[in-house]
């Protein structure tokens, strides 16, 4: 397994954000690699050769595409992002791409998921012609479509060749045990992030599908239990990549990521 940095936890600061900051700040950590969450307004060709330049290897990329409509007309400009997002990552030389998929006001998780499996069905043919793994995430939230195995097994099952990029923190929202549901899907596993929660009130978080509130922690810091996620994917020989994401903003990024760093891997070094 490989720490990788994610652009998201350096970019959601934008006060803090440079590409070459964040590039040095991966060398210097020896991370595995870097996963860009879109281009930064950046040339994919660019932004290559920015990561070549720092000898970082680009693990994957990540960019929206809403599917999440019942019709396929209204899908469509989802679609054709989905086309051009395979465009960029054959650019930057990647052999997976993800698709964050979020539900809608108005539309129950059931609606929702099968409303991204059918726009994740026109688009599977493509990257399986080109050789890029097409993989969505477990997202948080109350109306999400993906949040546990179960949610994601239904999806791996009806649209060919897709992967998952597991999630440690959002499985957890929705009220199940991160290594248990990593377990469940582990043969399609093919990339990760790790993620921290704070349990608090209405007021000051997110809703769950479990129903409780969430608020962003740093890894470590809050309820996920990441010793038993490396123990259930060090079971399953898991050998790729884990993002850094931080959603939170007591730290800034660069510390966050440092701080996110050091805790893994001295849990790894434990195991």
């Amino acid at each position: 397994m490989k720490l990788c940095m994610m652009s998201y936890t350096m970019s959601r600061q934008p006060e803090y954000f440079n590409l070459r900051e964040m590039l040095e700040l991966t060398a210097e950590l020896k991370l595995g690699g870097i996963d860009f969450v879109t281009l930064h307004d950046t040339p994919a060709a660019e932004l290559r050769k920015m990561a070549e330049d720092h000898e970082i290897h680009i693990a994957a990329y990540t960019f929206f595409a809403d599917l999440n409509f019942p019709e396929a007309a209204e899908r469509q400009p989802g679609v054709e992002a989905g086309r051009q997002g395979l465009e960029d990552a054959l650019t930057l030389g990647v052999d997976k791409i993800m698709i964050p998929v979020q539900g809608k006001p108005g539309l129950t998780r059931e609606e929702s998921r099968r409303n991204i499996i059918l726009g994740l069905q026109e688009l599977a043919e493509y990257y399986l012609q080109a050789g890029v793994r097409l993989t969505i995430e477990n997202f948080p939230g109350a109306l999400s479509a993906f949040v546990v195995a179960a949610d994601v097994l239904e999806a791996i099952r009806e649209v060919p060749g897709l992967g998952l990029t597991f999630d440690s923190g959002n499985v957890a929202t929705g009220g199940e045990d991160p290594a248990w549901s990593y377990t469940q899907c582990a043969p399609w596993v093919v990339h990760a992030h790790f993620k921290d929660w704070d349990l608090v009130s209405p007021e000051e978080g997110r809703e769950g599908v479990d129903g409780r509130y969430y608020r962003a922690a740093l890894i470590g810091e809050g309820i996920v239990d990441h010793r038993s996620c490396l123990v259930a994917m060090e079971a399953a020989n898991y050998e790729g990549y884990i993002n850094l994401e931080y959603e939170g903003n007591e730290y800034p990024p660069a510390e966050a990521v440092r701080k996110a760093t050091a805790y893994l891997r001295g849990l790894r070094e434990g195991i």
